[in-house]
């Protein structure tokens, strides 16, 4: 006689289900703890079916899953995606409705024939050349001129760049602070100018932050809860026009440059582009760029223009940085100098890589506090 042998655990269990008995199967098992995960392998320990019973109606577990209403189907979970997506640049949108409103504010139009634009990029906050610093306020104070770019990137906040700190130790108000005393040594140099903001790649990044509202991010950034756009960048507090029409919700690193070439400005009747990039001259208008920290010209001819130029400038960041070679760089910002008849321009490009400058037969020389912080000339050496 043979000896009974115990079934295995699967083989005890019911091999043939209809698919609707197994989906109030499947419904039992998620309800009996609805704290923990219906996985496979709870399913075969705690259910009454075969694993051949479902496997024959659902294919796979997921599926399953699926069918039974217990996760989402594959089409709710895309439209859940793109739920979230979209949600989570809400406030993306409202950023850049915000500060596209701040672009002519503060217009101040001159009648006059000649006038003259003050020129200047990658200022980068803490990290600006002092020297740089102080003859640009003082070239301010003795040119005078209508327009005042600031041709992006003035802030620098290595904190939100690829180079990244811990996030945990960011400071991002005395950089807030820097730019603010910047701004207004600028309007108490030049009173009656008009002074324009092209948001730059920095600023962008800044914005983009601040819009960001994750736990995580707003405690790091919990020093600026209450900000503003307008209080950020000092818009309001020193009468700046800040052109801005770069979208905030750019999805890739590809979007968002294509969205920064947006941000330009023209000057008496399209004689003259500021833009932050070099690519910006391929608008064919005679103008200036910066972002790359080294002077370079190009040059061109239009029944327009004449003989034109195009300036990329170069920086108001100290030539020094530990993630590139920052000797190479130049400082140095730009004098424009239009007639705004012929729509003809002279340009007056300042280098202040070096230790001493001339700026309208002006002699400027660095002290011992503006170092030129050059390798070939000998780390701080005047």
């Amino acid at each position: 006689m043979a000896r009974d042998v115990p079934l295995s655990q699967d083989e005890s269990k019911v091999t043939k289900a209809s698919r609707a008995e197994c989906i109030r199967e499947l419904r039992r098992i998620a309800q009996s703890d609805v704290d923990r995960v219906v996985t496979r392998n709870r399913f075969r320990v705690e259910g009454r079916l075969a694993e051949s019973a479902w496997n024959v109606h659902f294919g796979t577990f997921e599926e399953f899953k699926r069918q039974a209403g217990i996760i989402l189907s594959r089409h709710a979970h895309r439209l859940e995606k793109h739920i979230a997506k979209h949600a989570s640049v809400d406030k993306l949108r409202a950023l850049t409705k915000e500060k596209a409103g701040w672009e002519d504010k503060y217009l101040r139009p001159s009648s006059r024939r000649w006038q003259t634009a003050l020129v200047l990029s990658d200022v980068h906050d803490l990290h600006c050349d002092p020297f740089f610093r102080r003859v640009v306020i003082d070239t301010a104070a003795r040119a005078k001129p209508e327009k005042i770019v600031l041709n992006g990137d003035i802030f620098d906040l290595p904190e939100f760049s690829k180079h990244t700190r811990d996030p945990r130790e960011f400071s991002i108000v005395p950089a807030i602070k820097w730019v603010h005393a910047f701004l207004a040594d600028l309007r108490r140099a030049a009173p009656d100018s008009e002074i324009l903001f092209v948001e730059g790649n920095h600023e962008f990044r800044l914005l983009r932050h601040m819009g960001e509202q994750t736990q995580a991010m707003m405690v790091v950034l919990a020093d600026l809860h209450g900000y503003t756009v307008p209080k950020l960048l000092g818009l309001e507090s020193y009468g700046v026009n800040y052109i801005a029409r770069a979208d905030m919700t750019a999805w890739n690193e590809r979007d968002v440059a294509q969205q920064l070439r947006k941000n330009y400005v023209t000057l008496w009747d399209n004689s003259l582009l500021f833009g932050h990039f070099p690519e910006m001259r391929a608008m064919g208008i005679p103008g200036a760029s910066g972002h790359h920290h080294k002077h370079i010209v190009w040059t061109a001819y239009s029944p327009v223009y004449g003989p034109w130029e195009w300036h990329q400038i170069g920086a108001g960041h100290q030539r020094e940085a530990s993630y590139c070679n920052g000797e190479k760089w130049a400082n140095g910002f730009l004098l424009a100098h239009c007639d705004t008849h012929s729509r003809r321009t002279q340009f007056e490009y300042v280098d202040l890589s070096h230790p001493a400058a001339m700026v309208g037969g002006k002699f400027y020389q660095r002290t011992e506090k503006e170092p030129v912080l050059d390798i070939a000339m000998g780390k701080g050496r005047r």
